[in-house]
């Protein structure tokens, strides 16, 4: 199939290639019992997480807490290293909600309780996951961007949707940048309060 623009013919079939990049699959951790922090660190346990790949995406499927800080402690939460083992960068997020309970009530807002203003704890995914129920869980996609770029700040974005503890479908949308220009070497996720019961954390790279 040729490509024409303004009945003029740009290129025919066979004359190019174009390379839209791929998603490698890099490591997968499932959790089955209680784990308090779940990481991926360059170098470690066969993770890449340096300028292999410009990006990276982490799915989270399924994530469950333990229940034991309260029964609805919040989502799981993000941070990064620059060392492999100090997960405290400054970060600079902005976040928004929108949820729908069983009950039909609707709700839409701008979560600035979740906002990081150069916070070195950890960045919630979303809002007041349920915990209490055995069919309860949250699920996230999280996009990190060239991680180990020497010049610019690291941007991440996360779209997780989660069982809130009003019983609703509540999806999460977070966005903000690890502000350091040094190489991050690693990520780490934890619950809000309590542990990370059960869940399935993947790794991608997305080729260049």
């Amino acid at each position: 199939m040729a490509i024409i623009s303004n009945a003029t013919t740009i290129a025919d079939a066979g004359a190019f290639s174009v390379g839209l990049g791929s998603m490698v699959l890099i490591k997968t951790i499932t959790i089955s019992s209680n784990t308090a922090t779940v990481s991926f660190i360059h170098g470690t346990s066969n993770v890449v997480f340096d300028d292999t790949y410009e990006t990276y995406i982490i799915k989270l499927i399924n994530i469950h807490g333990d229940g034991s800080g309260s029964s609805n402690e919040g989502a799981v939460s993000i941070n990064f290293t620059t060392d492999g083992s100090n997960f405290n960068i400054a970060k600079t997020s902005t976040s928004f909600r929108a949820q729908h309970t069983e009950g039909d009530g609707t709700d839409f807002a701008i979560t600035a309780g979740d906002d990081l203003a150069q916070g070195t704890g950890y960045q919630l995914l979303a809002q007041n996951q349920k915990n209490a129920d055995a069919d309860a869980a949250g699920c996230a996609v999280v996009h990190i961007f060239s991680p180990a770029s020497g010049t610019f700040v690291k941007h991440f974005i996360s779209d997780a949707e989660v069982v809130g503890n009003g019983v609703q479908a509540a999806r999460n949308f977070i966005a903000g940048y690890a502000n350091t220009t040094s190489a991050l070497t690693g990520v780490a996720f934890q619950m809000a309060s309590g542990n990370v019961a059960s869940g399935i954390f993947k790794l991608y790279g997305v080729s260049k």
